[in-house]
């Protein structure tokens, strides 16, 4: 029986993964969970799977719920704040750690897993953006496996069993085009954040569906990829593909591709990622080969979404331009949700900051945090003057 921590339990890939384990309870313990804010929703979860500890991110959540669970006589230990997410990502007895958190925040947690032995299943991009080196070379130190749950790098993941990396021509990610697909420049001026937030494909959290509308998320892929999988950026290549049925592929050095397909269902990387290197029954719909339809493929608009140019040359960069990048980008779409300012203005903010900020070649930890920090100070400061 594997024993889980899930960091980021109320969210779109942590609610998934708790499907996966009750579809496959008697192989699974969850010890460990955590939640920002919302601590009525994990009420029903700590009835359900019983998990020793709890950590709410803020203060007065974490309060209310260890009030809760005293007046239910749960045995359930409520901890708080990222201690308490270092805490239930080292537990001695933890064998995976899934990192849903979204944003930064699941960076030192994820770092302090690591190096605790823990395998982890990677769903928070920005730990390998901003701070990719370090993660890898913590995790090759520690003998650890880093298995991704994203849906195109979890298709990598797959496209590559029984065969050697430097057989590798190029690494292909699709992307669904986002809602914006075809859409001009001139026709993005005015997008309001509801229209932003309507993915066509995947049901997804607010920040990521942003990122998938300004195609800054495919960015984000493309410098995880290049960790992950040690690939160049010049053999990364991004496809525009619609039906979001072919999740990614690989292209070997004899011009062989293999792809991955499936339904649009983040439960199957997610299952796949927990249960490495088993493969369970199916949670997800199979396909319908004969009532598929066609599969498209198309050239990204890097001029016109302009983030996804701007990822690509931040992590050619490299040191600490990805987390520069990031961290203006986070700070963007959270003024972007609340009407604070307009939908291209993201990708300006990021560029500007880009530009602004002293690029390091080798940042340590503390430097990349610190780096993180400061761009998030200055742009939260500074949008309303542009």
């Amino acid at each position: 029986m594997k024993k889980v921590t899930i960091l980021g339990v109320t969210g779109s890939i942590g609610t998934q993964t708790l499907d996966v384990i009750r579809n496959d309870i008697n192989n699974f313990d969850i010890v460990g969970i955590s939640a920002n804010t919302n601590w009525e929703k994990i009420i029903p979860i700590i009835e359900e799977f019983k998990p020793k500890y709890v950590a709410m991110m803020d203060r007065e959540a974490s309060v209310k719920l260890e009030k809760h669970c005293r007046e239910k006589n749960y045995s359930t230990e409520i901890l708080q704040g990222l201690e308490g997410l270092n805490y239930i990502s080292t537990l001695a007895e933890v064998d995976v750690v899934v990192t849903s958190v979204v944003g930064m925040i699941g960076l030192v947690p994820t770092i302090k897993a690591i190096n605790a032995g823990k395998d982890i299943a990677l769903a928070n991009k920005e730990t390998l953006v901003a701070a990719g080196g370090l993660v890898m070379e913590a995790a090759r130190k520690n003998h650890v496996n880093i298995l991704p749950v994203d849906s195109e790098h979890g298709a990598i993941f797959q496209c590559l069993q029984g065969n050697r990396l430097e057989n590798v021509n190029k690494i292909i990610l699709t992307a669904s085009g986002g809602p914006f697909r075809g859409k001009s420049k001139q026709q993005l001026v005015e997008i309001k954040p509801e229209e932003a937030l309507k993915h066509p494909k995947w049901n997804m959290g607010k920040k990521v569906s942003i990122d998938s509308s300004t195609l800054m998320n495919k960015g984000l892929e493309v410098i995880e990829a290049h960790w992950l999988f040690g690939v160049d950026y010049e053999n990364i290549q991004v496809v525009v593909h619609p039906q979001s049925i072919i999740h990614s592929m690989v292209e070997y050095v004899d011009g062989s591709v293999i792809a991955q397909l499936s339904s649009t269902d983040m439960r199957l990387p997610i299952q796949y990622a927990i249960n490495y290197p088993e493969r369970n029954n199916a949670v997800i719909d199979k396909l319908d080969f004969y009532n598929m339809g066609n599969l498209t493929f198309e050239k990204p608009d890097m001029d016109t979404f302009k983030c996804l140019k701007l990822a690509y040359s931040a992590g050619r960069m490299g040191g600490n331009m990805p987390a520069i990048m990031n961290a203006a980008n986070e700070v963007a779409v959270e003024l972007f949700l609340d009407y604070k300012i307009k939908y291209l203005q993201i990708e300006y903010i990021i560029e500007k900051c880009m530009n602004k900020f002293e690029h390091q070649t080798r940042p340590n930890l503390e430097e990349i945090l610190e780096i993180d920090l400061r761009v998030r100070e200055y742009v939260r400061n500074n949008y309303d003057k542009e």
